[in-house]
């Protein structure tokens, strides 16, 4: 997923509880839910990240001198404006594009 194109917000917004019930009748499960994908999320990012800036390594032991790279410093930015894994974790749920299942009810 291409999540630069997210609508999630940037900051912090209240929530209201009952939406979070709605996905799986269970609060706590729908948090957990959304740590998971958070997680996942956060994975994705910051292999991305890493491949782009591994580009910039410089892999000789100068050190005497550490220059800043000006398109490595605007990469890292782009990534720090980036709306937060858990923000894009919840809009993914409140749109309906999780995919979840409980094992241990599936064996009832």
């Amino acid at each position: 997923m291409d999540y630069k194109k997210t609508k999630a917000p940037t900051t912090t917004v209240p929530r209201d509880l009952q939406e979070l019930e709605r996905g799986t009748g269970n609060i706590y499960e729908s948090i957990m839910v959304l740590a998971k994908r958070a997680n996942q999320i956060n994975a994705e990012l910051k292999e991305e990240l890493n491949q782009k800036l591994q580009e910039f390594a410089s892999y000789t032991d100068n050190l005497e001198e550490v220059f800043e790279n000006r398109e490595q410093i605007e990469i890292s930015r782009f990534y720090e404006r980036l709306p937060k894994p858990t923000l894009i974790a919840y809009e993914e749920m409140k749109d309906d594009q999780i995919y979840f299942r409980n094992p241990a009810r599936d064996r009832k």
